[in-house]
């Protein structure tokens, strides 16, 4: 019996030993990186903080009501089929214009092109927003890692935050011939060097730290969130959003977050936007200060000064105990109350800010 309770422990190490190697943790966090985090002013107590105080409502008190909700089966919480992915249009993409254009692939996952740049943000096209756990995120779309391999070159891919549904390995390593730079949360970057992305061509952002590419004004806004890929690094990389400014057109990516005064204070700083795209989805009453609710959302998209807004962080994964329609609809509904012009794209679907149709609700005839 001794034999055999010994042979399982060395089992059960090694497997251990085997789970916490795994690159998809990414990097931890060595002394010389905490001092260079130190040099931040956001930076406390060895970790990063937010601008006003925020955490989460879990208590023992609350699990029961949350499991039972967890429970709910009369919750739809994916589509009863796979979310179709449009299929890239090179010729579209590349025909001439004066303004933006833009693909959102579900989820936080944009493709932008600014003043002939492309950017891509967050590209989490894998298939699992729980590559580590035992408990499977599958993505509401099939062959999403496909789409890279018809993708343009990008000059610059942009991290908000290290988050699982946001930063992605194996997206990564597609990726990697097709980007010159990455642009990135303060820490974000430790990650891309443990997956052989080379420092030099990686560019780190603190709040409100901002970097001319060519004629474009790009700067990283904060957000109300946490980071975190592993059960000691919680914290210990910065999150935010984007702004892309050039003398006749002004873009918006708010990022994962709660609703806060900074984005009052944004908008006051950089805005007014022509288009703002705004975190809505996977929000629940236990973490309100860190994912925004819809009518937060929209409220925010006014605090910001935006002409039109997007709902993004939609119709990808199963990360709340919402249906998976919910975000979109209680967040169209508020906009047309309020007054706030809205896109809903279709996943894939070539967006231009110069002939802008008529808007789709695809997702109503979906179940």
């Amino acid at each position: 019996m001794y034999l055999i309770f010994s042979l399982l422990l060395v089992i059960f190490g090694i497997y251990l030993f085997m789970f916490f190697l795994n690159l998809q943790f990414g990097a931890g966090v060595s002394k010389k990186h905490s001092l260079t985090y130190a040099k931040s002013k956001h930076w406390k107590a060895n970790k990063f903080v937010n601008l006003e105080k925020t955490g989460m409502s879990f208590t023992l008190k609350s699990f029961p009501g949350f499991i039972k909700e967890q429970m709910n089966k009369s919750v739809q919480r994916k589509p009863e089929k796979n979310i179709e992915i449009i299929p890239f249009d090179n010729l579209e993409w590349n025909k001439p214009s004066d303004k933006a254009k833009f693909v959102w692939y579900g989820h936080s996952v944009l493709l932008l092109q600014i003043a002939g740049k492309n950017f891509l943000i967050d590209p989490m096209f894998g298939e699992d927003a729980s590559p580590i756990g035992p408990i499977r995120t599958k993505r509401f779309s099939k062959n999403s890692l496909a789409v890279i391999e018809k993708l343009p070159k990008i000059d610059a891919i942009l991290f908000t935050h290290d988050h699982y549904d946001h930063l992605d390995l194996e997206s990564i390593q597609l990726l990697k011939g097709k980007v010159d730079s990455y642009f990135v949360a303060l820490g974000v970057e430790r990650h891309l060097e443990h997956w052989g992305i080379a420092a030099d061509n990686i560019k780190t952002f603190d709040w409100w730290q901002k970097i001319k590419f060519e004629n474009i004004e790009i700067t990283f806004t904060p957000s109300r969130h946490f980071s975190g890929r592993g059960l000691t690094d919680r914290a210990k990389t910065l999150w935010g959003g984007w702004v892309f400014k050039t003398g006749t057109e002004n873009i918006y990516w708010s990022g994962d977050g709660g609703y806060g005064k900074h984005f009052k204070q944004i908008g006051k700083e950089l805005g007014p936007f022509d288009i703002a795209f705004m975190e809505c989805g996977q929000y629940n009453k236990n973490w309100r200060q860190i994912h925004l609710h819809p009518k937060e959302s929209v409220q925010a998209a006014l605090d910001v000064m935006t002409k039109k807004a997007v709902p993004v962080h939609w119709a990808g994964f199963v990360l709340a105990q919402h249906s998976w329609k919910e975000p979109v609809e209680r967040f169209t509904k508020e906009a047309e109350r309020k007054k706030l012009k809205v896109l809903t794209p279709k996943i894939g679907q070539i967006i231009s800010l110069e002939f802008l149709k008529e808007n789709s609700l695809w997702f109503k005839a979906l179940k």
